[in-house]
């Protein structure tokens, strides 16, 4: 349409920073001045009859953890209150050569620590469904972004579920790619072997877009890799979807389950079971594991990368008496609540006495997750969950209690520690609360999901 002439980059720019201003949601940290020169740029290309980026003057809100050159990045915390990229992330400059035009920083947890978007240096985003509730975490400023009209797509990371989670509690679709499918390079890490760069939108065929987009093996990044999916055959009526049963008692239900979410994931699976899907209970006996597994290895791996933050390298520094005074005072002063609790978990299970304990026997068990994966794949084309327990819940009700906060990520962390893809799509709503379904697919075989994601759309549209 930008191409034809039919709307204009500046017209959709204005129109997403009109509605930021009349949601007051908080999803926003900052908005980039320059965003309508780049919306003019394609607006004036397209004029000229020039052929454009399929990308080109669409407006993009970018996770406040993702670096932009010159452009502040604070990663939701006041240790880096006044921290300003001095380069772009790998992801950012293929977006760029696309022509996108970057709308600003969305708010988020705390160095990505939060299912909630509640830990933010900035205060809490609001749920544009409910503002009393929260829009999830810690990529939730992007969510309610996308869920509110105020951008067309969002950029998150994704490190236990912080893309699906707030997807599904905003009724958006959410995408974690396959680990190493999208570079890290630039982004503010949390922990290293979990994180993912991936994609907030409104349906399955964007994230899709963006996704083929930010793509690739970067030689700044080791553990990138090339993504080969292009000529997978397969027939999406042929799949076979994949439940695991140790998600669910033999009842169906599990006591962290509501009701709304049961219901909604059981209509969604008969509805693909009367369009010829073959619905199959599997067993991935290590999956019992994986919330415990993950919450020492991201806290391990919290604690060794955030390290570097004391004060003397960059971001905020307080003076002290001596050094390692002025270490404490200005992690003490710039670290939040959530932040310091997790660090003081990953150096707990790294110490000497519990690394074996804890950590060595987290990675073990890590192992014994991905093979139980890999042959679950071999009986299913797609692995099926609710993206969460609970639609989102309201602000301020789990805030005291870190454990029940946690739990929020029970159907999500297992793609981040095994490195399969996943995407949440919108199925259904608790009242006006949205709700949504997950697919997880085997590794570097986003088509399938894409493909089952834009099916599940077609077929099963959400009101």
């Amino acid at each position: 349409m930008i191409q034809s002439g039919k709307v204009s980059a500046r017209e959709l720019l204005v129109r997403c920073v009109e509605n930021i201003k009349k949601d007051k949601l908080n999803s926003f940290v900052e908005l980039f001045d320059d965003a309508y020169e780049k919306a003019e740029e394609a607006d004036r290309k397209a004029a000229e009859g020039q052929t454009i980026p399929l990308l080109a003057g669409i407006p993009i809100a970018v996770k406040d953890n993702i670096l932009i050159e010159g452009k502040k990045c604070s990663a939701g915390s006041k240790i880096l209150k006044n921290y300003v990229a001095p380069y772009s992330t790998s992801v950012i400059k293929k977006l760029e050569k696309e022509g996108a035009v970057f709308l600003g920083r969305t708010n988020m947890d705390e160095f990505a620590m939060g299912s909630s978007t509640e830990h933010s240096a900035y205060g809490p985003t609001k749920n544009p469904h409910d503002k009393k509730r929260v829009p999830g975490g810690s990529s939730g400023g992007s969510a309610a972004a996308v869920a509110a009209g105020e951008c067309l797509v969002a950029l998150g990371s994704d490190t236990g579920g912080s893309i699906r989670q707030p997807a599904s509690f905003c009724g958006v679709v959410g995408l974690k790619p396959t680990y190493g499918a999208v570079s890290r390079n630039g982004l503010i890490a949390m922990a290293s072997s979990l994180d993912q760069i991936g994609t907030l939108a409104k349906t399955a065929e964007d994230a899709e877009i963006i996704f083929n987009a930010i793509k690739g093996r970067d030689p700044k990044d080791s553990t990138s890799v090339e993504p080969k999916i292009k000529n997978l055959k397969f027939k999406i009526e042929n799949f076979v979807i994949g439940v695991p049963k140790e998600f669910f008692s033999p009842r169906g239900d599990n006591p962290g389950l509501s009701r709304s979410v049961s219901s909604s994931f059981k209509e969604a699976l008969e509805n693909l079971q009367r369009r010829g899907f073959k619905i199959k209970e599997i067993s991935i006996p290590s999956l019992e594991y994986a919330t415990e597994v993950y919450y020492i290895i991201m806290a391990a791996e919290v604690s060794s990368n955030l390290a570097r933050y004391d004060g003397i390298k960059y971001g905020l520094s307080q003076k002290g008496k001596t050094l390692l005074d002025g270490y404490m005072k200005t992690r003490k002063s710039g670290f939040g609540k959530e932040v310091r609790r997790r660090i003081l978990l990953g150096a707990y299970v790294l110490s000497a006495g519990y690394y074996d304990a804890y950590y060595g026997r987290a990675q073990k068990v890590r192992e014994l997750i991905k093979n139980d994966f890999k042959k679950a794949f071999g009986e299913a084309d797609i692995i099926a969950s609710p993206t969460t327990p609970t639609p989102a819940f309201k602000i301020g009700e789990k805030a005291d209690d870190p454990v029940q906060m946690y739990l929020a990520d029970i159907f999500t962390n297992a793609a981040n520690l095994t490195g399969v893809p996943a995407i949440s799509v919108p199925c259904g709503f608790d009242g006006k609360l949205p709700l949504g379904i997950q697919f997880m697919a085997p590794w570097v075989e986003e088509e399938k999901m894409f493909s089952l994601g834009k099916f599940f759309e077609e077929n099963f549209p959400i009101n």
